[in-house]
C-alpha cells in the first residue's frame, strides 16, 4: 500500500476491500471501525463540552474527548500497520520451508503480525470504557450516535482478534500463546460488555 488508510477516499477503501488484493483485508476493517468509534463519541463529546447543562462533567468530558482523539489517530495508524506486517509474513510463508530467509526473518514477521491486531483490540478495549462512561455525562439527544461508537469499540475488538488468534499456532512458544489468547479474549469480552452497558444506559435515558 503506497497510500495511507488516514488519506484514503473511503470509497477507494471499499473498492479495494472488496478487490482480489491482500490489502486492505480484516485487520484494517478492525482499525477503521476503531477509527470511527472514537471519532463518532468524539463527536458526542464535542457537542457537549462547554455546554451549561453539562458543567458539572467538563473535566471528564475533556479528558475523555482527548482520549478519543488520540485513539482515532492511532488506529488508522495500526491500519497500515497491520497491513505491512500481514504483506511481510504472507511473502514469508510463499518461500520453501528451510529457506534462509524464512528462517531468519518469520519469527519476528509473525511476533508482529500478531502484535499489531493486538494492539487493535486494546485500543477498542480502551475505547470502549471511555464510552461505557459517557451516557449520563453527554447530550441526550446523541445518544444513538454513542450507542453507535459503543458497538462499533466492541465490533473493532472482536475483529481484531481474529487476526491475532489465526497467528497464535505458529509460535514455537506454545504458553506464550496460550497466554496471548486468554488475554485477548479477556479485552474483547471487556469491550462487548462495556459497550453492551452503554447501550443500555441509553436506552434507559430515553424511556
Amino acid at each position: 500500500m503506497s497510500q495511507a488508510f488516514a488519506d484514503m477516499p473511503v470509497g477507494r477503501f471499499a473498492a479495494l476491500l472488496a478487490d482480489k488484493v491482500p490489502s486492505p483485508g480484516g485487520g484494517a476493517v478492525a482499525a477503521v471501525t476503531l477509527a470511527h468509534a472514537a471519532a463518532l463519541g468524539a463527536m458526542v463529546l464535542r457537542y457537549t463540552v462547554g455546554r451549561a447543562a453539562f458543567a458539572a462533567h467538563e473535566s471528564h468530558n475533556t479528558v475523555a474527548l482527548s482520549r478519543l482523539d488520540a485513539l482515532r489517530e492511532s488506529a488508522l495508524q495500526l491500519a497500515d500497520r497491520d497491513a505491512t506486517a500481514y504483506a511481510k509474513l504472507a511473502a514469508l510463508w510463499k518461500l520453501p520451508a528451510g529457506d534462509p530467509t524464512r528462517e531468519r526473518d518469520f519469527p519476528g514477521a509473525l511476533a508482529e503480525a500478531i502484535e499489531a491486531p493486538r494492539a487493535i483490540v486494546k485500543g477498542a478495549a480502551s475505547a470502549a470504557e471511555v464510552l461505557h462512561a459517557l451516557s449520563e455525562r453527554t447530550n441526550p439527544r446523541l445518544g444513538s450516535d454513542l450507542a453507535i461508537a459503543a458497538n462499533l469499540a466492541a465490533a473493532a475488538a472482536d475483529a481484531a482478534a481474529w487476526n491475532v488468534r489465526v497467528n497464535l499456532p505458529s509460535m514455537t512458544d506454545r504458553e506464550a500463546a496460550s497466554r496471548l489468547a486468554s488475554e485477548t479474549d479477556e479485552r474483547v469480552d471487556m469491550a462487548r460488555r462495556l459497550a453492551a452497558e452503554a447501550v443500555a444506559a441509553v436506552h434507559r435515558s430515553a424511556s
